[in-house]
C-alpha cells in the first residue's frame, strides 16, 4: 500500500505538547503539478473558445479596427457618422475623465461593436455560402461559373488557420425536405422491390399520408428545425441507439483492425504502451483543438466536428427505459482488463504524461501481477454485453454504493478501456482467411465478458502484439473513430517506434506507483445475473458468421479509369452478388454522412434502385454487352445522385423517422409510417473511410495498411457488409450474417462478391480484368522496429 501512503499530503498527531503536523513534500508536489496541468487546460479551453468565437476573424483584428478608427478620428473625420458622440453621451464613466479620454473610450466601444458586427456578417455570409450544394451535382472536372465564383468566396470568407471547432458556428442547419419530395423518392425506391398490387397499395397509403397527417407532422418538424441546430440528431441518438433494449454487442458496436501485413512489435506490453501513449497524444491535440477540421476530400468545405467532443472520458450508462451517454471533462487514468481482473492505470505523473516506455512498464506490471480475480469478477463485463434492462437493474441494485460503486466509477470515468487479451490474432498460419475471420469475431465480441462494451471505445491488445478496437455507436459514427485509429496506428509505427529488441523507447521513472487493482463485492444474486447476461451474449456471439477478405485483383485505380464512381461500382457489385445468391432484390442500406450540416450524423442511401435492378437483370439475362454497359453507367449515375441527395439533406429515411417520432408524441397512428419503418434492411452496407489524415504513404510503405473494420448484421436474415478502398489496388470486405438463418452464408456471399467484381470490370474492359490473381507481392520494406506477420 505504498502508493496509498504517498497519496496522503499531510498527517497530524495530537500529543500533550500540541499537534504534530507532518507534511509530505512529494505528495504536495504531485498535487501542485496536477493542479497546474488542470489550470493549463482551462486556460487553453478559454483561449480556444475566444478564437473560435470570433472566427473567421482573429482576436488581433480587433486591435486593427480600433487603431483604424482612432487614426481616422485623428484626421478629424467621423467614420461613425455621429455614433461615437451618441455613445459618449450615454457612457457611464466618471466625470473626472477628460473629454478627450471619454472620446477615446467611446471610440473603442464603437470599434468593438463594429468589429463584432463584421464578424457576425462574415459568419452569416460563410453560412450562406456553405448552404450552396450545387457544386456537388456538377460533372466532375466541369464546374460552372457560379460554382467557381462560389469557391472563390468560400476561400475569402473561410479565414486562416482554423481550429478544430472554428467552423461550427458557420455550418448551416440541416434542411427539412418537403413531404411531397420525400414521398416521391420513397416510392421510387420501393418500386423495384414490390409487385404492381403491393406498389399500388403503398402509393395509396403514401398519398393519404401526404394529403392528411403529413402536413400537420411537417409543421412541428419545421418548428423544431428553427429552434434546434439539427432536427434529426438528438432523436436519432435517443430512439435508434439509447432506447434499444437488446444487447449493444454485435447489434450496435463495431470494430477496427490493426495493420494487415505487419505487427510493429511482438511484445504485448510494448504495443499497449505505444498505443495508449499515441491515443493520449490525440486527446491532447483534441483538447487544444490542434487537429485540422475535417473537410470534403479535395475541397475547402468543412465537416461538422461535434462528434469529437465526447470521444474520451465517456461511457454509456444503462437505464431501465433508456440509456444515457455520460461525458466527463477530464480523466488521468485508463481502465485495463487482464486475466479476469480490472486495474486503474494512471497515465500522468506529477502533471506529466507518462512516456511509452513507462506505460509499457506499467502494463507489464499488470501482466505479471499474480493476484487472482475476485469471485465473479472475471465475467463482470458480460453485463455490458447482455440485455440492457437487467444491466440497468443490476447497476442500480449492486453498484450504487461501497467498493462496487468506486470501482465502476473508475471504469466509466476512465479516458478509455484497454483489454490485454491472452489470445493471438491477426492474419497468420496456413489459412490466413480463417484467421482474419477469427480476428474479426474477437474484436466484435471477444469472449463476451473481456470487453467493456459501454465505453466510447476500447483497445484490444493481443498476446502476439496485434491490436484493434471496439467502439460504442451512440456517441459518434465510424469516420470519427477511424480518424483516431489512423492517427494511433501511424504515430505508433512512424513517430514513437520501438528499439531493436521490440520495446518502447525512453526511460522509466522507478518511483511510479503500481497500477491499482479494483476491488469488488459479488453477492450470489449478482453472480447469477452476470451468468444470465453472459448466456444471452454468448448465444448472440455464437450465431455470428464472419468472412473478411482482401480483394487484390484490382482496386479503385482501374475502376476510376472506367469513369465510374468506385463506391457506385461496389454497390452495384453487391446488388449483383445478392441477386445471384438469393434470386431477388432487397432493401439496401448504405450509410452516408450529413456532416455538411451542424451536428449532422448519417443518412441512408437506398442503393437498390430501378436502374441498378435493370442493369443486374440485363446482365444475368445475357443482354448485349453495349446495352449492359449503358445500363451500368445509368445505374452508377443514379447511385451517385442518390448519395449526393443524402449528403445534402434530401434523403428519405431520416425525414420519415422524425415524422414518425412526432406522430408518437402527438399520439397519432400512421399506417404508412408504421409500415415504412418496419421494413427490414437485409443488406446493410457501409464504406470505411481511409486516409482521412493522409498519414500513410501507400506508395513507399504499402505494407502499412489496415484491413478496415466491420459490424454485425442488421437483419436476422440479412448481411452486414463493410468495405474499404485501400490505395489504388486493394478492396477489403467484412461480411457478417447469422448461422441461424439457413439462407445466409458469409463465405458463399463473399465468393459471389469476388465473382461480381471481376464480371463488372470485365464488362467495362475489352481485355480481361483479372490482372493480378497471384498472391500479393512480398514487400521488401523491413525497418528494425517492424516485425512481419508470419
Amino acid at each position: 500500500m505504498a502508493e496509498a501512503h504517498q497519496a496522503v499530503a499531510f498527517q497530524f498527531t495530537v500529543t500533550p505538547d500540541g499537534i504534530d503536523l507532518k507534511l509530505s513534500h512529494q505528495a504536495l508536489t504531485q498535487i501542485y503539478l496536477s493542479g497546474l496541468r488542470s489550470w493549463k487546460k482551462r486556460f487553453i479551453r478559454l483561449k480556444n473558445s475566444v478564437i473560435t468565437g470570433v472566427y473567421p476573424a482573429s482576436p488581433s483584428s480587433w486591435l486593427f479596427v480600433v487603431i483604424a478608427i482612432l487614426a481616422t478620428m485623428y484626421t478629424r473625420s467621423d467614420p461613425s457618422m455621429g455614433l461615437i458622440a451618441k455613445i459618449q453621451e450615454h457612457l457611464p464613466v466618471s466625470k473626472s475623465l477628460s473629454a478627450q479620454c471619454q472620446t477615446v473610450v467611446s471610440a473603442v466601444v464603437f470599434s468593438t461593436l463594429l468589429w463584432l458586427s463584421l464578424i457576425l456578417t462574415m459568419r452569416l455570409c460563410l453560412k450562406q455560402l456553405l448552404s450552396y450544394h450545387g457544386w456537388m451535382f456538377e460533372q466532375h472536372g466541369k464546374l460552372s461559373s457560379t460554382t467557381k465564383a462560389w469557391m472563390a468566396l468560400v476561400r475569402i470568407f473561410s479565414g486562416r488557420q482554423p481550429l478544430l471547432y472554428s467552423y461550427q458556428g458557420s455550418l448551416p442547419n440541416l434542411p427539412v425536405p418537403k413531404v411531397k419530395d420525400t414521398i416521391h423518392r420513397f416510392l421510387d425506391s420501393v418500386r423495384p422491390l414490390t409487385d404492381a398490387h403491393q406498389f399500388e397499395r403503398m402509393s395509396t397509403l403514401a398519398r393519404e399520408f401526404e394529403s392528411g397527417m403529413g402536413k400537420r407532422l411537417q409543421w412541428y418538424l419545421k418548428l423544431k428545425s428553427l429552434w434546434a441546430a439539427n432536427y434529426v440528431s438528438d432523436w436519432w441518438e435517443e430512439y435508434i441507439y439509447l432506447r434499444g433494449r437488446s444487447p449493444i454487442m454485435v447489434n450496435s458496436n463495431y470494430y477496427g483492425m490493426d495493420f494487415l501485413y505487419v505487427t510493429p512489435t511482438p511484445i504485448q506490453a510494448a504495443r499497449a504502451g505505444n498505443t495508449i501513449h499515441a491515443c493520449l497524444l490525440y486527446r491532447r491535440k483534441l483538447n487544444r483543438e490542434e487537429l485540422k477540421p475535417s473537410r470534403i476530400p479535395g475541397s475547402l468545405i468543412p465537416l461538422c466536428a461535434a462528434q469529437c467532443e465526447r470521444m474520451f472520458n465517456t461511457s454509456r450508462i444503462p437505464g431501465e427505459e433508456t440509456d444515457t451517454v455520460q461525458h466527463w471533462q477530464d480523466s488521468e487514468f485508463v481502465a485495463v482488463f487482464h486475466g479476469g481482473r480490472y486495474f486503474r492505470l494512471w497515465v500522468y505523473q506529477a502533471g506529466r504524461l507518462l512516456s511509452p516506455r513507462e506505460l509499457e512498464h506499467q502494463v507489464q506490471r499488470i501482466l505479471d501481477d499474480p493476484a487472482a480475480p475476485a469471485p465473479g469478477e472475471e465475467r463482470l463485463g458480460a453485463l455490458t454485453a447482455g440485455d440492457r434492462v437487467p444491466w440497468a437493474t443490476a447497476r442500480k441494485t449492486y453498484f450504487s454504493s461501497g467498493p462496487n460503486k468506486r470501482s465502476l466509477d473508475c471504469i466509466e470515468k476512465a479516458a478509455f478501456f484497454v483489454t490485454l487479451d491472452d489470445e493471438e490474432q491477426g492474419m497468420m498460419g496456413d489459412d490466413s482467411g480463417a484467421s482474419l475471420d477469427r480476428y474479426a469475431k474477437s474484436l466484435l465480441h471477444g469472449k463476451c465478458y473481456d470487453r467493456w462494451f459501454d465505453k466510447s471505445f476500447s483497445f484490444v491488445v493481443y498476446k502476439n502484439g496485434k491490436n484493434g478496437l471496439n467502439a460504442e455507436h451512440s456517441w459518434a459514427d465510424a469516420p470519427t473513430v477511424a480518424h483516431l485509429w489512423e492517427y494511433v496506428l501511424a504515430t505508433d509505427s512512424f513517430q514513437l517506434g520501438y528499439n531493436t529488441e521490440g520495446h518502447c523507447k525512453g526511460e522509466v521513472d522507478p518511483s511510479l506507483p503500481r497500477p491499482q487493482k479494483l476491488t469488488w463485492e459479488f453477492s450470489p444474486e449478482l453472480q447469477q445475473q452476470v451468468g444470465r447476461s453472459l448466456a444471452v451474449a454468448q448465444a448472440l456471439a455464437d450465431d455470428i458468421d464472419f468472412h473478411v477478405f482482401s480483394f487484390r485483383d484490382f482496386g479503385k485505380g482501374r475502376i476510376k479509369k472506367c469513369r465510374i464512381s468506385p463506391d457506385a461500382f461496389i454497390q452495384l457489385t453487391l446488388q449483383l452478388a445478392y441477386y445471384r445468391e438469393r434470386g431477388m432484390f432487397c432493401l439496401t442500406y448504405e450509410a452516408s454522412m450529413t456532416r455538411l450540416f451542424r451536428e449532422g450524423r448519417t443518412e441512408t442511401v437506398r442503393s437498390c434502385s430501378n436502374e441498378s435492378c435493370a442493369f443486374v437483370c440485363a446482365l444475368e439475362e445475357g443482354e448485349e454487352r453495349e446495352e449492359c454497359r449503358r445500363l451500368l453507367r445509368a445505374a452508377s449515375e443514379r447511385h451517385q445522385n442518390l448519395y449526393r441527395l443524402a449528403m445534402t439533406g434530401g434523403g428519405v429515411d431520416r425525414h420519415l423517422f422524425c415524422l414518425y417520432v412526432v406522430s408518437k408524441y402527438l399520439g397519432l397512428d400512421s399506417p404508412f409510417l408504421k409500415e415504412v419503418l418496419s421494413e427490414p434492411w437485409r443488406l446493410s452496407t457501409s464504406q470505411t473511410a481511409v486516409q482521412q489524415g493522409e498519414l500513410f504513404d501507400m506508395v513507399n510503405h504499402p505494407e502499412f495498411i489496415s484491413c478496415g473494420g466491420g459490424f454485425g448484421p442488421v437483419a436476422d436474415d440479412g448481411y452486414g457488409v463493410s468495405y474499404s478502398l485501400v490505395g489504388e489496388n486493394m478492396i477489403n470486405f467484412h461480411i457478417s450474417c447469422k448461422h441461424s438463418c439457413p439462407s445466409t452464408d458469409a463465405h458463399k456471399f463473399g465468393a459471389q462478391v469476388r465473382k461480381a467484381l471481376v464480371d463488372l470490370l470485365d464488362l467495362m474492359y475489352t481485355e480481361p480484368a483479372r490482372t493480378s490473381s497471384r498472391t500479393p507481392r512480398h514487400y521488401q520494406h523491413n525497418p528494425p522496429a517492424v516485425k512481419k506477420d508470419q
